[in-house]
């Protein structure tokens, strides 16, 4: 096998370097190979206040001829899911601040890039019969792909860890709320 391209190993050296808030563990998974010819996946998981759970995927993709609708030669590809309270799911504003938890962090996190796009998804669901569980469950979704401008993954990696956090519902870094920490 060749081996991979040295902005390529630069790259995940940076995504690597990523040292995230304690209540959010990163760990590599497994990427996909039919994307791009170079590619490199991580795992993110958390929970949030009340022992709300949430996931994520950030996958780097490269091919150094770049790829239609990348404006270059990287590509981040983000998924994340949490659950929500009932209450917060028919919120009409959520889609609009589920997308700004992303951008808020890829601008406080110092990542540059373009060519930003995804969406932001609301499901509910009930089950039944044999796999019955909760009389229903609301989350929400994240889906979004960016260009880096640069090697330089760090930032890119921060904002991922700091918008799961948001999806988990932490507070921010520093911030205790009322019932949690110290005295319970």
């Amino acid at each position: 096998m060749t081996q991979a391209p040295e902005e390529f190993r630069a790259a995940v050296a940076a995504l690597r370097s990523v040292t995230p808030r304690p209540e959010v563990t990163l760990e590599p998974i497994k990427a996909p190979r039919r994307l791009a010819p170079w590619t490199f996946a991580l795992a993110a998981e958390t929970t949030g206040p009340d022992d709300v759970p949430a996931t994520g995927r950030l996958v780097l993709l490269h091919d150094p001829d770049g790829q239609d609708g990348w404006n270059g030669v990287f590509r981040l590809v983000v998924y994340m899911r949490a659950e929500l309270d009932a209450e917060l799911a028919t919120d009409p504003f959520l889609p609009d601040v589920g997308w700004s938890w992303l951008t808020d962090a890829l601008n406080s996190a110092g990542a540059s890039w373009t060519a930003l796009g995804g969406t932001v998804t609301e499901t509910s669901s009930a089950r039944f019969g044999d796999i019955a569980g909760p009389a229903r469950t609301d989350d929400i979704e994240l889906r979004a792909s960016w260009t880096p401008t640069n090697t330089d993954l760090r930032p890119h990696g921060e904002a991922f860890s700091l918008a799961l956090s948001h999806y988990a519902g932490l507070p921010p870094v520093g911030v205790t709320v009322f019932g949690q920490g110290r005295g319970r």
